[in-house]
């Protein structure tokens, strides 16, 4: 399932932008979000020393909001970095946490571009949002354990475009994504 993060992605004319997006689990194993914070921060280093400027969240809760964290926190101290969010509507956050919510506004205000596939919730929403991050990036880093989910779906569109696909979950037990 994973894929050498050094691939061809990396073989491009100088001053290209690269780009990346994410896409995982709404869920977070507790067992994994310590690796998983761990692998996430390596993973955007790593980029960013290959060129990697802009990156592109999807505004779920989990790995996406952990991801949109994670870039935020490095823009920090990296400010050429591009947090852009691609949403698959308006209202994705009404039946949130407060918790939730208040994080998912922090990234809103704190985020380069936001672009929503959809003014409402429509039943093919999340599809088009996860085709959408599949086409902006140049590599895609994953936290998929397990099949039949929206992130699975994305990093199948992903592979379908000849994109570097990137998991960094830390089960042992990744699946064949089909």
């Amino acid at each position: 399932m994973t894929e050498n993060i050094q691939s061809s992605f990396f073989d491009r004319e100088e001053g290209e932008a690269l780009a990346c997006s994410f896409t995982g689990h709404r869920t977070v194993k507790p067992e994994h979000k310590e690796e998983l914070t761990l692998r996430l921060s390596r993973a955007i280093e790593y980029l960013y020393s290959r060129g990697v400027r802009v990156f592109y969240a999807g505004g779920a809760v989990g790995f996406d909001t952990m991801a949109a964290q994670e870039v935020l926190r490095f823009r920090i101290t990296h400010p050429s970095v591009s947090l852009r969010l691609v949403l698959p509507c308006t209202n994705q956050d009404d039946n949130w946490s407060g918790i939730q919510r208040d994080r998912y506004e922090y990234i809103l205000k704190n985020a380069d571009s936001v672009e929503y596939v959809a003014d409402e919730y429509t039943k093919g929403c999340m599809k088009v949002r996860n085709r959408r991050l599949a086409e902006l990036c140049d590599v895609l880093v994953a936290y998929v354990y397990r099949n039949g989910s929206g992130s699975s779906q994305t990093v199948r569109f992903a592979r379908d475009m000849n994109k570097t696909v990137y998991n960094i979950s830390p089960t042992l037990e990744v699946p064949t994504l089909v």
